[in-house]
């Protein structure tokens, strides 16, 4: 078991998994700049690394899986209203051109910035108690990025009415479970057990076949996804509020109640 600051990499040298925890229990797994650049270099690591085979990526506590940027991480924009920094861009394995299986372990609350590791994992397990949504129009942040990942993974209305609904809404673990975003429910606590299962199990079959189906998967929405991104700062930076706005926002909305479905 290795730490990195807010990360720890756990690697079974005899099964071949990886298990990838962001260890920020205290802020709900939330990305600050630190953690956000552990993840490229893990992901850029195990690119690497030939005795991973199969990777888990989960959260560490069971109150958050990863509740997307630490609001309390300060990004400076560029003046260019035609572009965005966004440090989440290269948290995924995709993003940094890894093509070994990832299954995400989801424990608790996933939201927001989540959504870029979670669109990025081939599936999802997820224990009863999670829940899912998408927290950006609430506080005036247009739901781009987020979105187009999780319109690969979910129905067209579902993800419109998470992105929409903002936090007056969570989708249930049982209820994303109907609608095939995740792939199977655990009992409270066994979601990172089930997928270090599956992850061992693909990771003994021969890895040349196990990556090839992987890119094999992904390159048959690659040309949609990547024309969708494109399109994404742009309309990020035409719709976002100011952020000292948005912090209104948030501030203001703390402790209100929220539906699950």
């Amino acid at each position: 078991m290795t730490a990195a600051g807010t990360l720890r990499t756990g690697i079974d040298k005899d099964t071949g998994v990886a298990v990838l925890t962001l260890d920020r229990p205290e802020r709900h797994n939330a990305i600050d700049l630190a953690t956000a650049a552990e993840l490229g270099a893990a992901w850029r690591r195990f690119r690497h690394d030939d005795s991973v085979r199969a990777i888990v990526v989960t959260g560490a506590g069971d109150k958050a899986f990863c509740t997307g940027i630490d609001r309390a991480a300060h990004v400076p924009q560029p003046g260019s209203p035609y572009t965005i920094d966004d440090p989440l861009l290269s948290i995924g394995p995709k993003a940094n051109d890894l093509w070994k299986p990832v299954i995400a372990a989801v424990n608790g609350m996933a939201c927001g910035g989540a959504c870029y590791l979670l669109g990025e994992a081939e599936f999802l397990v997820a224990d009863e108690h999670a829940t899912f949504f998408d927290p950006h129009t609430t506080y005036g942040m247009v739901s781009a990025f987020e979105s187009i990942h999780m319109a690969q993974r979910m129905p067209f209305g579902e993800v419109a009415r998470m992105a929409l609904m903002g936090t007056a809404e969570r989708i249930s673990a049982r209820r994303a479970y109907e609608i095939g975003l995740v792939s199977e429910l655990t009992p409270p606590g066994g979601a990172l057990g089930a997928a270090v299962r599956a992850a061992g199990t693909i990771a003994s079959y021969p890895t040349e076949a196990v990556q090839g189906t992987v890119r094999a998967l992904w390159s048959a929405k690659e040309a949609a996804r990547a024309q969708a991104l494109a399109h994404a700062p742009h309309l990020i930076a035409l719709g976002n509020l100011p952020p000292e706005r948005q912090a209104e926002l948030f501030g203001a909305r703390r402790g209100h109640g929220f539906l699950t479905r």
